[in-house]
């Protein structure tokens, strides 16, 4: 995860409603990708197999629902960067000014709003829900944060969002 901002819950509540352009497809959704996934989870739904029986269905072969994120993450190198770099994008979560060191994510939820076909690009937009007041957990003192990504296609239609609850708090705090 990238370095967290430090800073008052004040700043953190200031900022709920602001919005990140954060992820956007490096390809579209493939067949291959969808293969290789689903033989490694050796599920056999037809709609990720057969082609027909998924054009029937729905219009085309679809992506598992368990590879939404996949599809909108970079790619861990591309020309011209130096190696070593982020294996993932820094999220909404660790830019909201807040005081505490770790995080832990709390639940995830997805709502689908219909599957995501094959040849589709994607990208997501994340926001800033909610940031609770100071709570004391049994990990120690923090703030629950509330943000949700909703994910669309390159025609702005919406697939899914997700709800996603973290907690940023001072390890070693006191506790509960």
């Amino acid at each position: 995860m990238s370095e967290l901002v430090i800073g008052t819950y004040a700043e953190a509540k200031a900022q709920v409603g602001r919005l990140r352009h954060v992820l956007v497809s490096a390809g579209p959704v493939n067949e291959a990708m969808i293969k290789y996934f689903a033989s490694a989870s050796e599920d056999a739904n037809p709609s990720f197999w057969d082609d027909a029986f998924a054009v029937e269905q729905w219009g085309g072969t679809t992506s598992p629902p368990a590879m939404l994120v996949h599809w909108v993450l970079p790619p861990p190198w591309s020309p011209g960067e130096p190696s070593g770099g982020p294996l993932a994008p820094p999220v909404l979560l660790t830019k909201v000014p807040l005081p505490g060191d770790t995080v832990i994510n709390i639940s995830v939820d997805y709502t689908y709003h219909r599957p995501v076909l094959v040849h589709e690009r994607l990208h997501a937009v994340e926001e800033l829900v909610d940031v609770s007041e100071e709570k004391t957990t049994r990990l120690g003192v923090g703030h629950f944060v509330t943000t949700t990504a909703t994910f669309f296609t390159t025609g702005d239609e919406v697939v899914a969002t997700q709800t996603n609850v973290a907690l940023r708090y001072r390890a070693g705090g006191n506790h509960a």
